[in-house]
């Protein structure tokens, strides 16, 4: 597994859980952004119409359409955190990470322990080249959620990138620690250990996942490019 794809895919996860639409599902957030927008023309202001609307627009990836909405809310009420945290995640897709930058500090100082918004902001911090700052926000929201895998994962993923292998190979056991029966830290880990040639310690790790109960099968690959 390239990691460079994993991390991609995990910055997309840490963002937002987004949808895959069948075409189907597509004509039914159709439909509902219809009515949506009938409500919204025959009603006075209402703050929930307006995130429903976006989040159908979310759905259906009209990404422009979204931040317009949630401009429409943020400018009636500055600090509510769900517009607060979606703009960003819209203006992430159409890559103005100033902009999602800005909107995920606004929801820091309303919310300090906000989860998700401190993970979408190291992503936006990567993707705007300042990696230590991104590696600064991942250290204090570990701080923060000692319990979450998905964390240390995340700041495996960056230690990586900034070849930092020790410390990332000490965060790829500590999301397995915390989630056991994830292949995906798994594969992570054992991959950073083949690249640093010790394959007898990638092993005992693919072993110590069988005995925890994940398949064998699902770790077949990766047992193959152990040389014995």
């Amino acid at each position: 597994m390239d990691c460079r794809v994993y991390r991609k895919g995990l910055v997309l996860l840490l963002v937002a859980i987004q949808s895959q639409l069948t075409v189907k599902a597509q004509v039914n957030w159709r439909d509902s952004l219809t009515a949506i927008n009938k409500q919204i023309a025959q009603s006075a202001w209402s703050t929930d119409l307006h995130l429903r609307k976006a989040a159908v627009n979310m759905e259906l990836k009209q990404w422009q359409y979204a931040v317009d909405e949630y401009a429409l809310i943020l400018q009636r009420e500055p600090r509510n955190p769900a517009a607060l945290f979606y703009r960003a995640y819209a203006n992430t897709h159409l890559r103005r990470f100033d902009l999602s930058r800005n909107d995920l500090n606004d929801l820091l100082a309303i919310v300090p322990t906000h989860f998700e918004a401190r993970l979408s902001l190291s992503v936006v911090l990567q993707q705007l080249g300042r990696k230590q700052e991104a590696l600064d926000m991942l250290n204090q929201t570990i701080q923060l959620h000692a319990d979450s895998a998905v964390a240390y994962a995340a700041r495996a993923n960056l230690e990586r990138d900034m070849k930092q292998d020790e410390v990332a190979l000490y965060d790829w056991q500590r999301a397995e620690q915390l989630s056991p029966r994830d292949v995906t830290y798994v594969v992570s880990h054992v991959d950073l250990l083949l690249v640093l040639g010790r394959n007898k310690e990638a092993l005992r790790v693919l072993d110590a996942a069988v005995k925890r109960g994940i398949a064998r099968g699902m770790l077949a690959e990766w047992y193959g490019k152990i040389k014995h």
